[in-house]
């Protein structure tokens, strides 16, 4: 996954960040991130009644910081995790000016290095989706739950829909990347998507990720002490949750 994130990194950093566009420049993509802030976190920290100035949160899979300098404006410490090392040097050098930003490299496998009931909210956004196997996605989605504090809010996106989204040849031709690279073989990956006409750099499952169910990502939230406020998106490439961790009884 690293040696893929840090390819995409290398070449276009912002495109594979926020795909829907193929070119960015620096303050189109600060500011997209700070619109999705606006649109996506505030609503939700008002609603579970989480001031928008808390003393700390976690970001999983800054990227190249395209919402990271939005967090650091409102939170007194920034924890920011990202599997490659050649996003994190881009986020590095977008965000100079916040010192509040701790810039991490992620293990790929959980947030050990960061303390339990530490953070007073967690995010997670375009991110989980990447992941190749559910039950990777799942632990990170407990490991959020186990440095978030009591009381703290989470607050991530993940791939409900399992519909399929193309025909029975572009099953395949995936499928037949997907085979590959599962099998450590991804050169050939590469070589088999470009010559099908695809982005060479999107073969594998570190991009097209697995999907999740909701009854799934519910169940790990729970036994994780977390309460779902919301679940919004089921069964849509596009599903959110969001909730508290709960409070410990006296």
């Amino acid at each position: 996954m690293r040696r893929d994130w840090d390819a995409r990194a290398r070449k276009n950093a912002f495109h594979y960040i926020a795909s829907w566009r193929k070119e960015w420049d620096l303050e189109s993509f600060i500011a997209s991130g700070e619109e999705d802030f606006q649109r996506l976190v505030i609503p939700v920290l008002a609603r579970c009644d989480l001031p928008a100035d808390g003393k700390s949160m976690l970001e999983l899979g800054c990227g190249a910081g395209r919402m990271t300098g939005s967090f650091a404006k409102r939170f007194r410490h920034v924890y920011a995790f990202d599997l490659s090392r050649e996003m994190l040097s881009r986020a590095r050098q977008m965000h100079t000016a916040e010192k509040n930003i701790l810039w991490l490299l992620s293990n790929g496998a959980d947030l050990s290095c960061v303390a339990s009931d530490s953070m007073d909210f967690v995010f997670s956004y375009l991110v989980l989706q990447h992941l190749p196997e559910e039950a990777l996605a799942l632990q990170y989605i407990r490991e959020m739950l186990r440095v978030l504090r009591p009381g703290g809010v989470f607050l991530f996106q993940f791939n409900g829909g399992f519909e399929p989204t193309m025909n029975w040849r572009g099953r395949l031709a995936w499928g037949v990347m997907d085979a590959l690279w599962a099998a450590r073989l991804g050169t050939l990956s590469r070589i088999a998507a470009f010559a099908l006409g695809l982005d060479p750099a999107l073969a594998g499952k570190s991009w097209r990720g697995a999907f999740m169910e909701t009854g799934s990502v519910a169940e790990s939230v729970h036994v994780c002490d977390g309460v779902v406020r919301e679940i919004n998106g089921e069964n849509t490439p596009m599903a959110w949750c969001c909730g508290i961790r709960r409070q410990v009884d006296a």
